[in-house]
């Protein structure tokens, strides 16, 4: 089933079936859906563009080629990039062995057409054999895909909440841990204790990770690397290029040909 609009989540049922799959294609501008939550499980999965999702505590980044779990009742808010196609998996409780919280998993080329596939002829009826064996093949084999890193913990601290929210705002800003602890009426090493407490990342590499999600967000909407080299805050393209390899495994370029890490 394909739509033109983020799917309102009182729309959910799959009916006689342990999943159900929607296409949904974002005209224009960029998208946003509220916080809500669903009764099924849902799977947040990007054909082109990107989506950012938002559950308490953390970001989650679905570039093209991977996809977001999000469990029965989490309450989550996404937002796409401009045009982005999106394919949404909704799965009852109890069908698969997923995960209790939020993964970002990795997407072979035979989950993605059959999850495809179920979007494109949705089963109206009960009792459809072929389309019930297909849907325990792709639980199964979601199961055993590999997690991804594309995510970013969000901590619930005030003080550290507003760098968080300072750096999603301009995350090309340079300020160092020692000035932001100033600015907190903090010494740098109590500070930087905070962080780790909070998100089990040093600040440097909290703050790779969280150019790291801009970066994708941005290279699935199109945009070049020089431009978002500039948006970061890097000396040059070269940098840049350099902190997405030391981060991602690869280059820019090889991540959206598919290429296989370094």
């Amino acid at each position: 089933m394909q739509k033109n609009s983020w799917l309102d989540p009182e729309e959910v049922d799959t009916g006689p079936y342990p999943v159900g799959a929607l296409h949904v294609t974002l005209r224009r501008n960029e998208k946003e859906i509220p916080p809500h939550e669903h009764v099924t499980g849902q799977l947040i999965f990007a054909l082109d563009g990107a989506v950012t999702c938002e559950v308490p505590g953390s970001l989650w980044m679905v570039p093209p080629g991977c996809a977001v779990w999000v469990p029965a009742g989490a309450r989550h808010s996404c937002r796409s990039t401009t045009n982005a196609k999106v394919c949404f998996l909704f799965v009852k409780a109890g069908a698969a062995a997923l995960a209790d919280g939020c993964r970002s998993i990795q997407i072979s080329p035979m989950v993605r057409e059959m999850i495809l596939h179920l979007a494109d002829h949705p089963c109206h009826e009960p009792g459809d054999a072929h389309a019930l064996r297909l849907m325990r093949v792709l639980l199964s084999e979601l199961e055993r895909m590999p997690q991804t890193s594309f995510q970013l913990p969000v901590p619930a601290h005030p003080q550290l909440r507003q760098i968080v929210d300072a750096l999603i705002r301009d995350p090309a800003q340079r300020r160092t841990l020692a000035q932001w602890a100033g600015s907190l009426a903090m010494s740098e090493r109590t500070l930087a204790r905070l962080v780790i407490r909070e998100t089990g990342m040093s600040f440097g590499r909290w703050r790779r990770q969280l150019h790291l999600l801009v970066a994708l967000r941005q290279l699935a909407g199109g945009a070049q690397v020089q431009q978002i080299s500039d948006m970061l805050g890097y000396g040059s393209a070269t940098a840049f290029i350099t902190m997405f390899k030391k981060a991602s495994g690869m280059t820019p370029n090889a991540y959206f040909r598919g290429a296989e890490p370094a």
